[in-house]
């Protein structure tokens, strides 16, 4: 797999599916992971589907409704602290903090670019049961994914938090997103540094605004 360049996007034309509406967040039972990751699939789906701008592909408005929808549900301080991998420790405060909330804008626009190639596909989701040790605080979510005739498997990974799970890693093809951006980082600050990378990663959201 290609590890030069935004892989996420690759990875993920389906994983997107993984949100919920605010409105929903008081109703979900964050005490389990399998239900939580349910009712945000088909929350997600049914909003997307159901509103004519993002149904129609306005790129906006599909990011606002991923910024407002998913977030609250996905730890990606945690998933951008084991994206960056050993290079994490040796950042600066304020350098962790701008890997942070770049890392999370590209994420939360390659959800919104794979949420625009669904919108209007009839997309069917089966839900795995957990097995998982009592007082497990890191558990796998399986789902299978049948779209126009094709089954696909996504794994979701989350971690128990004061607020209950959250989602923090898909898997995709048997690819975890945590694994394939450590590959890519570690060669981007291997060659150019923390700040090369932080480079990186403010050009492509530069440009991936500029393309909207």
């Amino acid at each position: 797999m290609k590890t030069h360049g935004i892989a996420f996007q690759v990875l993920v034309p389906l994983a997107a599916v993984a949100m919920v509406s605010a409105a929903q967040a008081q109703s979900v039972d964050r005490s389990s992971p399998d239900r939580l990751v349910r009712a945000a699939v088909e929350g997600v789906i049914g909003t997307i589907q159901s509103t004519p701008d993002t149904r129609n592909g306005d790129l906006a408005k599909i990011t606002a409704v991923v910024e407002r929808q998913f977030l609250p549900y996905a730890d990606f301080e945690r998933t951008t602290r084991l994206a960056v991998g050993s290079a994490w420790r040796n950042a600066s405060p304020e350098q962790q903090k701008q890997l942070y909330e770049q890392f999370q804008t590209l994420l939360v626009r390659s959800y919104a670019v794979s949420l625009s190639q669904l919108r209007e596909q009839k997309v069917k989701f089966t839900y795995k049961p957990v097995l998982a040790a009592a007082g497990a605080n890191d558990v796998v979510v399986e789902t299978r994914v049948l779209n126009n005739g094709d089954e696909m498997q996504i794994d979701y990974r989350l971690q128990r938090s004061g607020n209950g799970w959250k989602i923090y890693d898909i898997n995709m093809m048997g690819a975890w997103l945590i694994e394939v951006y450590r590959r890519q980082f570690a060669d981007i600050v291997a060659r150019n540094g923390i700040d090369g990378l932080l480079k990186y990663l403010a050009s492509h959201n530069a440009r991936q605004t500029a393309d909207a």
